[in-house]
């Protein structure tokens, strides 16, 4: 952790706002998937899916639970990180001139990474009910692509915009 970054305290903008409604949105609906679906799964349900969305687990229906308390965990984390950009790691030094500019492109890319993290949970959760009401295999072979596409191609930009030299923003 480096203590010599400055604390300066962000101010949220019209983006930061919507990015973290839909997260919750996003995050209630989970829930709100599992109380209305929990209650209709028969009692073993597919639980793993392999690299081409085949199903190669089952379980209980029980398991399924922990969809929704893993994604709320990990948004509640990194809400609580979000908070804390100074003691993030940088590609690039840290200064007052830039701290705004860096930081606010971390917290954005955090707040971003939530939603997608809510979103992949939810559709993992979506896949299994769906599978075990159909007794068909998922959709994996599609979803790592585009999950990871989701997860590596922000951050790539947000490297490539904190290397470049813009003092404020």
């Amino acid at each position: 952790m480096n203590t010599s970054q400055p604390k300066i305290k962000l101010a949220w903008t019209t983006f930061d706002i919507t990015l973290e409604v839909i997260g919750l949105i996003a995050l209630m609906g989970i829930w709100m998937m599992l109380l209305y679906f929990y209650p209709k799964l028969p009692h073993t349900i597919p639980i793993h899916f392999d690299g081409a969305g085949k199903i190669d687990g089952y379980g209980n229906k029980f398991i399924i639970i922990f969809e929704p308390i893993g994604a709320s965990v990990l948004f509640i984390g990194l809400s609580i990180l979000n908070k804390y950009p100074h003691i993030f790691n940088y590609s690039s030094q840290i200064t007052p001139e830039n701290a705004a500019y860096q930081y606010r492109l971390a917290t954005r890319l955090i707040r971003y990474i939530k939603l997608v993290i809510v979103l992949l949970f939810a559709f993992i959760m979506y896949t299994s009910i769906q599978s075990a009401y159909t007794q068909t295999d998922g959709d994996g072979l599609i979803l790592l692509p585009i999950f990871l596409a989701l997860i590596i191609i922000p951050n790539l930009v947000v490297l490539i915009k904190s290397t470049q030299t813009k003092k404020t923003k």
